[in-house]
């Protein structure tokens, strides 16, 4: 079987992106008749601008399909950042070795408190985070912190620095579930111009790592682009071409695609090719017709207005009250101005709490799922 990295070089996604532009209201019609992208010439007419007229209609397409698929619930999830240590620089993360931030690691001590003001606000399902660094890794580190929050959260996913399957599985024996490994761009000179040094900068590595993590046996994948790095149309297709190819590779897996979109950090890294928000609401659209059993996570990165409108059109996960500092749940202080905290990898935009973000959930005639499932328990004979 091939990996992705080698089948990357022979996507045609520049000529699909400029088919995109190019794409005519007539060319589009049929697509939109039969509410499905078969395939990725399919999905470049659906973020084409002629697109962008028909969003209603490819909204309501959306919706129907993630309905069937999903019901009428949303996912909740919250992240815990447990270091801001780094030996990558990058230019656009608040996290970048460079950065003159305040370091830390969280002590599992720290981590369990964080975790159970978490639990406590209703969260069963948790995204750990860390800077990449090789001692999470060298002493066990990431695995006694999954060890420790399990009997808060049965649902445990990881978004670390890539690493080989064999280092995934012991994380996977202590309960984890989930790998989530953003490619950042699949431009990969623009990958090179923005990861100056450190392991961060092997393209292929990266983009192999959620098939070793398979491999390891996590159960959820999820991928996605920083959406302001390159041009959002040809970051949009890889994803799309990566994501086919995980379903049909890693079938045994959960396949999710995050949709983020850069925000203000340390470091001061301007978009490259900002996207609208009805852009990203057609993309949104877009995924569901190609993907329909795909999950759609969608971040704190965008404003409450914009979250609550997007909801109903094919997002199946969000996360809500998050902080992006290590230690960040207990030392947060509302009153606090973007940028005050020094060791966030990126200021939020929607800032409500948990509860609030679950009643908007609500009004929207969804139900918020704080858990999908309990462990199953094996009892010998």
């Amino acid at each position: 079987m091939s990996s992705f990295s080698q089948v990357f070089p022979s996507l045609p996604l520049t000529q699909l992106a400029a088919s995109a532009l190019g794409t005519t209201a007539e060319q589009l019609a049929p697509i939109v008749r039969r509410g499905r992208a078969l395939t990725l010439d399919d999905f470049a007419a659906l973020i084409s601008p002629a697109a962008e007229g028909e969003l209603e209609t490819l909204a309501r397409h959306s919706q129907q399909l993630t309905q069937r698929n999903f019901g009428k619930v949303l996912r909740m999830f919250a992240p815990l950042y447990l270091s801001n240590e780094c030996v990558n620089i990058c230019k656009y993360c608040g996290f970048s070795r460079n950065n003159p931030i305040p370091r830390t690691t969280l002590p599992i001590q720290q981590v369990q408190h964080e975790g159970a003001l978490l639990a406590g606000r209703g969260f069963r399902s948790l995204l750990l985070v860390a800077g990449e660094h090789p001692k999470f890794v060298s002493n066990g580190y990431i695995t006694e912190c999954i060890q420790g929050l399990l009997a808060h959260f049965p649902s445990i996913s990881l978004e670390l620095g890539p690493l080989e399957t064999a280092d995934y599985l012991p994380m996977v024996a202590a309960g984890c579930e989930g790998l989530v490994v953003y490619q950042e761009t699949y431009h990969r000179p623009t990958y090179l111009e923005l990861h100056t040094a450190g392991p961060k900068r092997d393209f292929d590595w990266r983009m192999d790592t959620v098939e070793r993590g398979y491999a390891a046996g996590f159960r959820r994948l999820g991928i996605g682009a920083l959406l302001g790095l390159h041009d959002w149309r040809h970051e949009a297709l890889a994803v799309a071409a990566h994501a086919l190819h995980l379903r049909k590779h890693c079938w045994k897996a959960y396949v999710t695609i995050s949709l983020p979109r850069l925000r203000p950090a340390a470091g001061g890294f301007q978009p490259v090719d900002p996207m609208t928000d009805r852009q990203l609401a057609l993309l949104i659209c877009a995924f569901r017709l190609l993907l329909p059993q795909a999950g759609l996570v969608l971040s704190t990165r965008e404003g409450p207005r914009l979250r609550d409108g997007l909801m109903p059109m094919g997002i199946t996960s969000m996360s809500a009250g998050a902080s992006t500092e290590p230690g960040g749940y207990s030392s947060f202080d509302e009153n606090w101005a973007p940028g005050e905290q020094k060791g966030e990898q990126f200021h939020i935009a929607d800032e409500r709490p948990p509860e609030l973000v679950a009643e908007a959930i609500r009004r929207h005639g969804y139900e918020p799922v704080w858990k999908d499932f309990d462990r199953s328990l094996v009892v010998a004979d």
